[in-house]
């Protein structure tokens, strides 16, 4: 057997810039530092973090008054910001800047009195804290069946914003549906939501595709990035599945197997894909191959720990 490694893959800017504020905070304040919900959806990121003292909440009601804590890099409504400034929370706002630049959007098109037709995974904390900057304004559409019961008077006007770590595929056939069925009502934001690393990664599983005959993700069950990832293959007939790690793997998916291929979603550490490939070769792959691909080249600049959040508290 043989494995093919895909390019890009792993972590994302924006991962990188959340993973890095927690352990600034932990080396400048110590711990224990609270997180509200998982920085970033995988457990060992969250396990490592956890061992350094970070205390991961899933609401302010657990921090003590006046602690440190830190918003995930999915974005918060808000409320949150409300309620930490309430406790008089030190906070530091972790959300990825592409996040925030569809907060944005909402808020601008909200106030210039369009409806927000929000393409996106109910219950996901991206799509809660996109749908708390403007709740009476925005309808999630998660199906082309939602797209069918979707009523727009003659007179409203929308706009289509999405989820950031959507299939593009996905994401395309909703947008037709609604553009056929509204037309000129609706506008497109001016520019793509789903991030750069999420189509990248979509696009490297696509690269190899027609090479192997089985997938493995590396990442966690709640990373919708990754998810997406499993059903770029599935839409391509390959047998894909998503593991936490290389305990995941179950020896009878390789069976028949000539060629797998392997890849990471957006928040998941290279050190475990390694792992993984370990695995695969004492299960039999004896040759490994990494599909070459330019660098992203993406960083974005750490919030100023003299000045942290736009809504709550500040450390000084």
């Amino acid at each position: 057997m043989r494995a093919i490694v895909a390019r890009p893959r792993g972590f994302c800017a924006g991962v990188e810039r959340a993973i890095k504020v927690v352990e600034m905070a932990l080396d400048e304040f110590g711990p224990p530092i609270y997180v509200r919900k998982e920085i970033v959806h995988n457990s060992h990121v969250v396990m490592r973090l956890a061992a350094r003292g970070a205390v991961f909440v899933n609401e302010l009601d657990d921090v003590p008054a006046g602690a440190v804590t830190i918003l995930s890099a999915h974005g918060s409504p808000p409320e949150v910001f409300t309620e930490a400034s309430r406790r008089e929370l030190r906070v530091i706002d972790a959300t990825c800047p592409l996040v925030t630049k569809v907060h944005a959007e909402v808020r601008r098109y909200v106030k210039r009195g369009f409806r927000i037709i929000l393409i996106g995974h109910a219950g996901h904390d991206e799509v809660i804290g996109t749908m708390g900057q403007a709740p009476g304004a925005t309808t999630l559409v998660e199906t082309l069946a939602d797209v069918a019961r979707l009523t727009l008077a003659s007179g409203d006007r929308g706009v289509i914003l999405t989820q950031t770590t959507l299939s593009q595929d996905d994401t395309h056939e909703i947008v037709t549906a609604l553009m056929a069925r509204f037309g000129a009502q609706l506008e497109l934001p001016p520019s793509d939501d789903i991030c750069y690393a999420t189509q990248n990664r979509q696009n490297a599983v696509k690269q190899v595709a027609d090479r192997i005959d089985l997938l493995l993700v590396v990442g966690s069950q709640n990373s919708s990035n990754s998810q997406r990832l499993t059903e770029v293959a599935h839409a391509r007939g390959i047998a894909a599945h998503l593991i936490d790690g290389p305990l995941n793997i179950d020896a009878a998916w390789l069976e028949g197997a000539r060629c797998i291929g392997v890849t990471s979603g957006a928040s998941a550490p290279e050190d475990v894909v390694q792992a993984v490939l370990t695995r695969l070769a004492e299960l039999g792959v004896t040759q490994t191959e990494e599909v070459d691909a330019p660098d992203e080249n993406v960083v974005f600049t750490l919030p100023p720990f003299t000045k942290l959040t736009r809504q709550g508290s500040e450390i000084a």
